[in-house]
């Protein structure tokens, strides 16, 4: 299923090096989109006092994150793809911790991990899908041509890779978005690679198929088929299923050009939590654009594509396919988690507990993105000409700076 593929070589490691090799325009906007969202994450737990000390976990993250943004970008990625077995073995067994006593039940899905001593709980698939695009890039490397990558048993091995990790991740933790996150970075690689248009028409088919089957055939107390409904008909259950997007609705509508004001929105600062349920998280889109307007919310939406565009352009200039496939499997990570986040928030997709990168609270969730993002930032360095990425480190004593 898998083939060797030659692996380049690693810059040299050290501190120095990190610090000086590392992508520092992608660092940037990363950084700049964390500070945005950390600042709303402030304004949008100020209102009980048990959430005061999230901004400080957050900003605890974000350091970790930022280190391991510096660490990563040092480490050839390549050198996992020969121990493949052993990576999906990994990953397999660090999702089945979930129904040990570690795993936790929140918001209805056992999706999370909480460790004795980690001040944040850790979702094991927001973790496993950066080695599953990995995985999927050294699958696509065998193909020769998009007519080989077209043909039925090659679609058929793809498509088992996939329906294995989203399996594994909805039976074991019942978490929907997290595998349609995997879709995504699935659907994004093969067009890269070139796969033929009609299996996309299929594709939408059979998810064509898939919603009309669960809006006809499944119990109406079924929340899938509840939360699909509401999106249909925002009238149909406002009270219930679909009252969290409407207080997002309302907090979206009340904020208008520029918003109420920052740590001044009526919604977000109000003392009760129907006001604007999880609103530091999931919906943290809806209470930057209820304080601080269209304006505010323009301002995210250009940050995150900028970070998509600097993943998009570093993939276009990537030193070998391996490489290309996995940035443009995380741009499409990215692409599908604003747009589903951002759907949610505006009331035109479901509600399937999708944060916004960035700027969501969570600290396995920033510290994720920034080791994506380390990675993305590793493939720019060995993307560089030798004279660049190769120049010696600075000395002391006559012996290499660490």
């Amino acid at each position: 299923m898998f083939e060797r593929i030659e692996v380049m070589q690693c810059p040299p490691f050290g501190i120095v090096d990190a610090l000086r090799q590392a992508d520092h325009v992608l660092l940037g906007l990363c950084l700049t989109a964390n500070l945005y969202g950390l600042a709303m994450i402030y304004s949008a737990t100020r209102w009980k006092a048990e959430y005061h000390s999230m901004p400080i976990k957050q900003v605890i993250a974000m350091c970790i994150g930022i280190v391991l943004y510096f660490v990563v970008s040092q480490f050839n990625i390549q050198l996992l793809v020969d121990k493949w077995r052993w990576v999906v073995a990994g990953c397999t067994v660090f999702i089945l911790l979930l129904r040990t006593p570690l795993g936790a039940d929140i918001g209805g899905n056992r999706a999370w991990l909480q460790i004795p001593g980690i001040p944040f709980n850790i979702q094991p698939a927001e973790i496993v899908k950066l080695f599953f695009t990995m995985l999927l890039a050294q699958m696509l490397l065998k193909f020769k041509n998009p007519k080989e990558l077209s043909e039925v048993p090659s679609v058929a091995r793809l498509v088992g890779v996939l329906l294995y990790f989203c399996g594994l991740i909805f039976v074991i933790s019942s978490d929907a978005g997290s595998a349609l996150i995997y879709v995504f970075i699935f659907i994004f690689m093969i067009w890269a690679a070139g796969i033929y248009k009609r299996w996309f028409v299929a594709g939408l088919g059979i998810c064509a198929l898939g919603i009309f089957g669960i809006i006809k055939f499944l119990p109406a107390d079924n929340r899938w088929r509840a939360r699909l409904l509401i999106c249909i008909d925002h009238d149909a259950d406002p009270l219930g299923v679909g009252f969290q997007q409407t207080r997002s609705y309302l907090a979206v509508r009340s904020g208008g050009l520029t918003g109420q004001g920052f740590m001044n929105g009526s919604l977000v600062q109000a003392k009760y939590s129907s006001a604007l349920p999880e609103r530091h998280t999931d919906f943290i889109f809806s209470s930057i654009t209820e304080e601080l307007g269209l304006v505010g919310a323009l301002a995210v939406i250009l940050l995150l594509c900028a970070i998509i565009l600097r993943c998009l352009y570093i993939a276009s200039t990537a030193g070998d396919q391996f490489s290309s496939y996995v940035c443009i499997g995380y741009a499409g990570m990215l692409i599908a988690q604003v747009t589903l986040n951002i759907g949610m928030c505006l009331y035109v997709l479901p509600v399937i507990g999708i944060t916004l990168p960035f700027f969501s609270y969570g600290g396995s969730s920033i510290m994720t993105m920034y080791v994506t993002m380390g990675i993305v930032s590793g493939i720019r360095i060995r993307s560089r000409p030798n004279w660049l990425k190769d120049q010696p480190s600075p000395t002391r004593g006559g012996k290499p700076g660490i």
